[in-house]
């Protein structure tokens, strides 16, 4: 049992502390700490806690206040300088009073705060977050991703009245070029201390549907109401998403960790949409060069049939001409012998003999003539033989001309046909080729679009299934 001298009642300890306490902090001191809570009161006093973590567990934590005559002042000259407001969760550099009270115990007043000290330690946190994910790969993973040709299904993170978000749609739906796009709105906060979770949650859900690309789309706005786009969690949500994210988050000046995770980053909402006109372009610039290849290519063939059949008729006429020709003058030698072998004889014989040598010399003249209609009549066969032949070969380059012509892709297409191509732009003729999943392009005679393949079904291996698209 202690005696009447050997004890102290409570309150001259806590006195005694008080006073050691006073003498060991006569003046305010600077401290750093985390404002782990945050309580601003209508009688505008603000109270809080501060406190410190060493190794993820907490190690120090103790009761402050701002007196109301000095949280205005420096509440505004804090986020003046720093462009966010005071709130839990800050490391702040503080230089309070110390106060101990034998009934409340140790509390710290707020005098002062040092703005540029939460600044550099936002920098420094920054850089770390940059480094961790370099250093698990992060930064590359979207870079990995590349948006299909044509990108026509886009998912867009955004809020709903954002002035921006308005913008994107009337540049990209109202193209001059008339590019159809579809286009599904996940809105999700876009700044404050929920704004991560809120963004990560919409990419999620973007995610799980199938999508060409999703976009995150925010305005300009201050420091503090673009932090939340430096968020670590955000970052990995965007990196690891397994389809392309393109960033548009404030001004030209701002890089965010979103915008450096993503696997692209523009800086306005025209900018945006005309990244995705562009592809359009791009692709239908390749498919007018395609159809000019085809058309050139179609026309030689043209050109090379028309030579041909301009060189037959020649050989045709050249052959007719030449047996003509040659019957001619085999006509005209075999009546120049009859007629010098007639003179011959008439020449040798007596007159008593001229009425038999009338006689022979009509009979020979008559068959002179029936031989010379008989060449006359081989000359018109041929003639007409060759005439036919021209025909014939004529009509056979006309067929030809008739099934280039209808071999024509574009006249193909006209008939309700299509054209498609697989993933590496090559024309598709078998379904050898094409794999569930694959994106293929159709082109039809007015314009083109992309699918995405559910099922593939084979003549020889699924004789038993039916194509139920």
């Amino acid at each position: 049992m202690g005696t009447e001298n050997s004890y102290v009642d409570l309150a001259t300890l806590l006195a005694a502390v008080k006073d050691t306490v006073a003498e060991a902090f006569p003046v305010p001191v600077w401290v750093k700490a985390e404002i782990s809570s945050w309580s601003p009161r209508a009688n505008g006093h603000c109270y809080l806690e501060l406190s410190q973590s060493r190794g993820g567990k907490l190690v120090a934590q103790t009761r402050a206040m701002i007196w109301s005559w000095k949280y205005l002042s420096l509440e505004s000259f804090f986020e003046k300088e720093t462009g966010q407001q005071l709130q839990a969760g800050l490391t702040v550099l503080v230089q309070v009073k110390v106060n101990y009270s034998e009934l409340y115990g140790v509390s710290l007043y707020v005098e002062n705060i040092d703005p540029a000290f939460t600044l550099g330690e936002k920098a420094l946190e920054r850089k770390r977050i940059i480094e961790r994910l370099t250093a698990q790969g992060y930064m590359d993973m979207q870079k990995e991703l590349a948006l299909p040709d044509i990108p026509r299904h886009l998912a867009v993170i955004t809020s709903k009245t954002a002035a921006g978000y308005q913008d994107f749609r009337n540049h990209l739906l109202n193209n001059e070029e008339g590019y159809a796009f579809v286009l599904q709105l996940f809105e999700a906060s876009m700044q404050g201390a929920d704004a991560p979770e809120s963004i990560a949650r919409a990419l999620q859900e973007a995610s799980e549907k199938n999508f060409d690309a999703i976009l995150i789309l925010r305005g300009g706005g201050s420091e503090l109401d673009l932090a939340c786009f430096d968020d670590e969690d955000l970052s990995i949500a965007i990196a690891t998403c397994p389809v392309p994210v393109v960033t548009a988050i404030g001004h030209d000046k701002d890089v965010h960790i979103a915008d450096m995770v993503a696997g692209q980053a523009v800086k306005t909402p025209t900018a945006l949409a005309d990244l995705f006109i562009d592809a359009f372009r791009e692709q239908d610039e390749k498919a007018k060069d395609a159809g000019n290849r085809i058309e050139s290519a179609i026309q030689k063939r043209v050109a090379r049939a028309e030579l041909e059949l301009q060189g037959k008729d020649a050989a045709i006429h050249r052959t007719v001409q030449r047996r003509l020709s040659e019957a001619q003058q085999a006509l005209e030698a075999r009546f120049g012998r009859v007629r010098v072998a007639l003179q011959r004889r008439v020449g040798a014989m007596e007159s008593p003999l001229q009425r038999s040598v009338n006689r022979i010399s009509k009979g020979l003249t008559r068959k002179v003539s029936d031989a010379a209609r008989q060449m006359d009549g081989e000359a018109h066969r041929i003639k007409f033989a060759a005439g036919a032949r021209l025909s014939t070969e004529v009509s056979k380059i006309a067929l030809k001309e008739a099934l280039i012509k209808a071999s024509d892709p574009r006249n193909i297409l006209q008939m309700g046909y299509v054209l498609v191509t697989g993933k590496d732009n090559k024309v598709l003729k078998t379904v050898d080729r094409v794999h569930s999943g694959d994106h293929i392009g159709v082109r039809f005679s007015d314009g083109s679009l992309t699918a995405k393949v559910e099922n593939v079904y084979s003549e020889t291996k699924d004789q038993n299934k039916t194509n139920i698209a």
